[in-house]
């Protein structure tokens, strides 16, 4: 079920409306949001619940025993065993077809052939999400850091909670476990709050993501017969639409749980005003890059080592984040590109430079943090034709055709190309106007007329529905 469909146009209005029936009983509501959670989950494919129940069921229960048992050799091979077995399903779905392939593939090279029985699985959606959700969870209570949750309704509830089920925001339990325990009363301005970023976040999807993934599909696949300057086209408009879906999905789940009273955590944070890849990764996919930062970054000796462990760590997060994207070498490239990018940022000491928001107190950035923000944008591009290439032939090839003299003509500007870059532009700029905001509508046009800021609203709802056209998939379904 996607949020940009029919079916949960219908599904979240009645959810929204039993789920406030029970507002005096939050037993009640948690049972009911539980329900909606699995019913939603299984519209997908209802065959893959056991695996969600699985992974509810492991880490509930090692916490339990990790609460249980003092001795820290018992409470260490707690945490290792249910690691092992959650990553071990993970792992097992998602990337035995690729290890075996590369095993298969290595003994090729020594001109022994053998033969790959591979699976052939079916990857279950938000598997990698609820797998870390969990994961965050049990090695917390390893840590001391909060006491486990005796109330499996609440833990069961946490891992699955539909709004976050696909494709995150990545939840910690110390700030979603404190809301599923206390009552939740409706508050009419964080559910408006809530209609407004569901808003935008449509608006990126539907009118941006969507309209780019036309002219994206139609150019990688025929990249070989394209000039330089459609495939160059090829990957800017790639780098809005993954964009747009992703950071769509994540303000839509935001919004969601506004209205149903929860504060999920932020997840985008304009990302493409970054001034260099260490402020980029600060604010893209916040959620996984600050559970890489917490459970694997700083548990490796994060930044109080030598310069080359600092590399080195920076190394194996990008390694693995590329990884956790999917089981291809197009992702580890994209992670090792994206590490090597943050090379020089670690040798000057540069890489926490820029923690502020770009132009601040200002209107307009200077010609500098301009020149920093295309520079870092056309790095970041580069990066996401490895993450869109099918094959790393492909992703060369397609460098390869941008690297000649057609770069210089001017490329081919059909209607769809100009409508797409005029929603482009219109995005940004109202993302410039936003920056400071959790959201770029947050505030604009509060201080409006209400019938101005309707019209407004009604004008972005009125261009995504101009461009709804069949229903696209999340990007990030897929990992």
């Amino acid at each position: 079920m996607l949020f940009n469909s029919l079916d949960f146009a219908i599904f979240m209005p009645i959810v929204f409306m039993i789920y406030w029936v029970f507002s005096k009983n939050v037993k009640a509501q948690n049972i009911f949001l539980l329900a909606a959670s699995y019913f939603f989950y299984g519209w997908w494919d209802w065959r893959y619940l056991s695996l969600v129940l699985v992974c509810s069921i492991i880490n509930y229960l090692a916490g339990l025993l990790l609460m249980n048992t003092n001795r820290e050799k018992h409470r260490k091979l707690i945490l290792i065993c249910c690691c092992v077995v959650s990553l071990g399903v993970l792992g097992i779905f998602k990337y035995y077809d690729f290890f075996l392939q590369a095993f298969v593939d290595a003994f090729s090279i020594l001109g022994i052939k053998m033969q790959a029985h591979t699976l052939k699985l079916i990857l279950p959606v938000g598997i990698s999400f609820y797998t870390f959700h969990t994961l965050s969870y049990t090695i917390d209570v390893y840590r001391g850091k909060f006491d486990p949750t005796k109330n499996i309704l609440s833990f069961f509830l946490f891992v699955s909670i539909f709004p976050l089920a696909m494709a995150g925001p990545i939840e910690r339990a110390t700030n979603l476990l404190p809301q599923i325990y206390k009552k939740r009363t409706f508050d009419y301005e964080q559910a408006v709050d809530g209609m407004r970023q569901i808003l935008w976040g449509l608006f990126k999807k539907i009118a941006i993501a969507d309209t780019c993934a036309e002219i994206v599909n139609s150019i990688f696949e025929s990249y070989h017969t394209m000039p330089a300057s459609a495939l160059v086209i090829g990957a800017i408009m790639f780098a809005f639409q993954i964009y747009g879906d992703f950071s769509g999905y994540s303000d839509m789940a935001i919004g969601i749980g506004k209205l149903l009273g929860f504060k999920f955590l932020r997840n985008f944070n304009y990302p493409y005003f970054s001034r260099d890849i260490a402020e980029f990764w600060r604010r893209w996919h916040m959620s996984l890059t600050t559970w890489f930062r917490d459970y694997l970054y700083i548990p490796l000796g994060g930044s109080r080592v030598s310069k080359w462990k600092i590399v080195r760590n920076t190394f194996v997060i990008y390694l693995v984040s590329g990884f956790w994207h999917g089981a291809n070498w197009t992702f580890i490239v994209w992670g090792l590109f994206h590490a090597l990018l943050f090379v020089p940022l670690i040798v000057t000491e540069k890489n926490r430079k820029y923690t502020n928001s770009v132009a601040e107190g200002r209107l307009l950035p200077t010609l500098k943090e301009i020149g920093q923000i295309l520079t870092t944008f056309t790095l970041v591009t580069i990066g996401w034709i490895f993450f869109r290439a099918d094959t790393i032939k492909d992703a060369m090839e397609y460098f390869t055709g941008i690297c000649n003299s057609s770069i210089f003509t001017l490329p081919q500007m059909d209607t769809q190309i100009i409508i797409c870059t005029i929603l482009i532009i219109i995005m940004i700029i109202i993302e410039w106007i936003g920056r400071n905001e959790q959201y770029a509508i947050a505030e604009l046009g509060k201080k409006w007329k209400p019938v101005y800021r309707y019209i407004l609203y009604y004008i972005i709802l009125f261009l995504s529905l101009c461009f709804a056209g069949d229903k696209q998939t999340f990007i990030y379904f897929q990992f």
